[in-house]
């Protein structure tokens, strides 16, 4: 055969560069060998240890939730799938994969000719490559030398698997895009149910995300994904996989009944995950990472973390807590909706009359309210149906307007949106059982408030000082001090007249009245009794802050902070109220027990490296007895404070001894609720994001939170057995004191008497001071009045007993002495009508009634 010279050079050339190819594949193979001998085992090739999520679960063994990065996967096998999915892969990918033995000679050489051209490849590997490279090659490399080990490790797969093993493998190994691996966790997550059930149209779906991942996500790019699965479907049947009836009821089955254009075209497996405990999942993904930092991989090692959580609880306060956000947010819109309609009618027309009049156009305001209604119009009602048309239509343009309109009403609605979080531990082991961080959790709304929020506190805060001053033994529960305007001086010489709620004062109150009232004067009262520094210790103990430096920049030393204005999250006011029923023993919150690999071997147990640390420590924050009197001076709360009616309207409530507090803080931006049961503590908190916002008049802590608070503790301590709270069997003593003083009571004590808790040695040594005063001045009076009337009673002609005026007296009655005086010459008798009227009580009649017959009551007969 001869060649002409042109075509002579054109044959060496490619002689010359398969030649190179040959040996460039040996060598290549050569190092792969050498270089691989020690990554597999070549006997157990065919054995698969894929990546595996981490399971989350609760305290009863229930799944909460899975954890995984860049890979969320379920195994399936091959046996279960339908046919259509593999006949769907087969036409796609690789036509002749039951044919060949691995790779594809012609696909191969032109992969590495546009490698060396410099131009861009795709496709030419077979399945058995893709899944060689997706195991033992960076897929990122675009190099000859990739491509040679894919295709070494193709020959090794091809030898030691069967044709349905590779393709078992490959189902569950290839990424379908979202964050899915594997063909099961893909058609969950596309198409919600198990790969099993796909249907034709389905299944092609699936396969076209193999290619590249995203680029034809039905979810982002429906229109173009369409129209490949359409191509796809067509394939098969020329293939005589499926009939033309066949592919077009399943197209339109697909399109028409089961595709859902609502969804989020940002979810990924991670977000689309099913999670029955968002805030606490988040919560526990923080602790791992930092336990296992450069250790382990939580997210593709299959770990079982087994923590505190109840998941019963928390479904039942995350019920509670959504009924509670939909009530808040409508009260706090029809506020803003009153207020704007009084701006609108009364002073909108006002100042656009004045910007007419000088001519003002900055101050005009109508204009400005049409934009904003036309804006708020556009978000709520154009907005939504602009996203959908942009999925159905595949309009990118529209969906990045819709979606950056969806930004800004975004903005909007975190500045005017109540949030609320809550969190529950057991007292004594400080098991974290519930842990609400706010509103939905999405990706727009991570921030754990029940744990990262710096919330103002409010009268929370004042029982972590009262518990200094019961210490303190200056107070006791029946100290009686003083409720009314007064005004307290600051170090630095500032002045602080605090008020109570509405602007009412009671008096002369006992310390045990003030703290479950929460009267605002006593309580700064009895901070200025113990100072500062003993304040401040105390809560700093009980919050758990330890850092000095932190101390002094959290509690200012001035007044307010009496009434709870500094800021602190949740779980540190609940570790603080947690410590009250565990008889002073500081609580710290855990939330993961232990954490078990694959293979059932322990690795972490956090709760052990716990208690080991605790027995180590001095946790006894406060005496045993002064921790239940202040158990005691909470459970008052839900007796005859804030929490009072609880016990009254909620179901159960009163079953166990409850003890709590509320809190409010300026403007009702806050409102809070934190308590205890003998078993377990409960804090939640309801408010905004944006400080400045108000949640409504007369939104406190009594009137807001209190209702979930007290729901949700009635029923998570519905199945214990009854339990009263833990008392120390020494350090305390019982009183009977007077309601007023707080004394030894007396006889004259005619306000009442009850039995009062204080620590041994601090009980009351004097009789009531307040009644003894009146019952001298009583006496003072009746001899004075006795003296004078002596001195009338001369000369008087005659008398006549009249009706005893006390006769018909009682309690209930109306007691007028004037009908029975016949004759003016009584009313000239000095201090007669004053000591009847200012002296007489009603409860003690018989005595009075003794004393004035003695002398009678007499008229002059002329």
């Amino acid at each position: 055969m001869n060649f002409s010279g042109n075509r002579k050079l054109i044959l060496i050339i490619f002689i010359s560069f398969l030649a190179l190819i040959t040996v460039g594949v040996g060598v290549s193979t050569g190092l792969m060998v050498a270089t691989n001998h020690n990554i597999k085992n070549m006997e157990n090739f065919g054995e698969d240890n894929p990546f595996l999520p981490s399971q989350i679960l609760d305290i009863n063994g229930n799944l909460i939730t899975e954890f995984f990065s860049d890979e969320k996967r379920e195994i399936v096998s091959i046996n279960d799938l339908p046919e259509s999915l593999i006949y769907a892969l087969i036409t796609r990918e690789d036509g002749t994969f039951f044919k060949h033995n691995g790779f594809s000679l012609y696909g191969t050489l032109r992969a590495v000719v546009k490698i060396i051209t410099g131009q861009y490849f795709s496709g030419g590997s077979t399945l058995t490559q893709q899944l060689a490279g997706h195991l033992y090659a960076d897929r990122s490399d675009i190099s000859v030398t990739r491509k040679l080990k894919e295709l070494w490790w193709s020959f090794q797969l091809e030898r030691q698997l069967t044709k349905y093993e590779i393709l078992e493998m490959y189902i569950n190994k290839m990424p379908f895009g979202h964050n899915t691996y594997g063909v099961e966790t893909a058609s969950k997550f596309f198409f919600r149910h198990s790969a099993v059930d796909n249907t034709v149209a389905e299944s092609v779906m699936l396969v076209i995300q193999l290619v590249r991942p995203g680029l034809y996500s039905p979810i982002r790019y429906p229109e173009r994904a369409r129209k490949v699965q359409s191509s796809i479907v067509n394939q098969m049947v020329k293939n005589g996989f499926i009939t033309q009836n066949e592919a077009d009821l399943t197209m339109a089955d697909y399109w028409n009944n089961r595709y859902d254009w609502s969804r989020d075209n940002l979810t990924t497996a991670f977000f689309d995950r099913e999670d029955l405990a968002p805030w606490f999942s988040e919560y526990i993904r923080g602790e791992l990472d930092e336990m296992l930092y450069g250790k382990q991989d939580i997210y593709r090692d299959g770990y079982s973390v087994y923590t505190t959580l109840n998941l019963d609880y928390q479904q039942k306060a995350d019920e509670l807590i959504n009924e509670g956000l939909v009530k808040w947010n409508k009260t706090y819109q029809a506020n803003i909706g009153n207020r704007m309609d009084v701006v609108d009618d009364q002073y909108v027309p006002v100042i656009d009359l004045l910007s007419l009049v000088f001519n003002i156009d900055d101050i005009r305001i109508a204009g400005s309210q049409e934009k904003i209604r036309a804006k708020d119009e556009f978000y709520e009602q154009i907005n939504p149906t602009m996203d959908i048309m942009s999925l159905m239509f595949g309009l990118d343009e529209l969906n990045t307007i819709a979606q950056f309109s969806y930004n800004n009403s975004l903005k909007k609605t975190q500045q005017s949106t109540v949030e609320s979080a809550l969190i529950t531990l057991e007292n004594e082991t400080g098991y974290i059982l519930a842990m609400i961080g706010g509103s939905e959790f999405s990706r727009t709304n991570q921030f754990n408030r029940a744990v990262n929020g710096e919330l103002m506190p409010g009268s929370v805060f004042k029982p972590l000082y009262y518990s200094a001053a019961i210490s303190s033994r200056k107070f006791t529960p029946a100290t009686r001090i003083y409720d009314g305007p007064k005004v307290f001086r600051n170090p630095d010489g500032s002045s602080y007249a605090p008020m109570n709620y509405k602007g009412e004062w009671e008096g002369s109150v006992l310390l045990r009245q003030a703290l479950a009232k929460s009267m605002n004067v006593p309580s700064i009262t009895v901070l200025e009794g113990i100072g500062f520094e003993a304040a401040i210790s105390r809560a700093s103990r009980l919050l758990g802050f330890s850092d000095p430096v932190e101390i002094g920049r959290r509690f200012p030393r001035v007044f307010p902070l009496g009434l709870g204005v500094i800021t602190v999250p949740p779980i540190r006011v609940a570790r603080a109220f947690a410590t009250f029923p565990n008889l002073g023993k500081a609580v710290e919150p855990i939330a993961i027990r232990y954490v078990e690999d694959r293979n059932g071997d322990i690795i972490l147990n956090p709760e052990r490296d716990l208690r080991d640390k605790q027995e180590n420590e001095d946790l006894q924050i406060m005496d045993p007895a002064e921790a239940y009197i202040m158990v005691d001076l909470l459970h008052s709360t839900t007796q005859i404070g804030t929490l009072r009616h609880l016990p009254r309207y909620v179901d159960g409530f009163d079953r166990l001894p409850m003890g709590g507090k509320t809190g409010t803080t300026q403007n009702w931006a806050d409102a809070w609720t934190a308590g205890f049961s003998p078993y377990y503590t409960t804090v939640m908190w309801v408010g905004f994001d944006q400080r400045g916002s108000s949640l409504g008049v007369n939104q406190t802590g009594a009137t807001a939170a209190s209702w979930v608070w007290g729901n949700y503790m009635s029923y998570i301590n519905s199945e214990m057995p009854y339990k009263e709270f833990n008392r120390p069997s020494s350090g305390l003593v019982e009183r009977e004191v007077c309601d007023v003083s707080g004394e030894i009571p007396t006889d004259s004590c005619s306000d009442g008497t009850h039995i009062e808790l204080f620590l041994a040695g601090t009980e009351p040594k004097k009789y009531c001071s307040i009644h003894k005063f009146e019952e001298s001045r009583t006496e003072t009076m009746n001899q004075k009045f006795m003296n004078d009337f002596s001195t009338q009673m001369i000369n008087v002609p005659s008398v006549e007993l009249l009706e005893d005026p006390f006769s018909t007296a009682s309690s209930s009655s109306s007691l007028s002495l004037n009908r029975y005086i016949k004759s003016p010459g009584i009313e000239t008798i000095p201090g007669l009508h004053k000591f009847l009227y200012l002296q007489i009580n009603l409860s003690e009649i018989p005595y009075f009634v003794e004393r004035i017959t003695f002398f009678t009551v007499f008229t002059n007969k002329s």
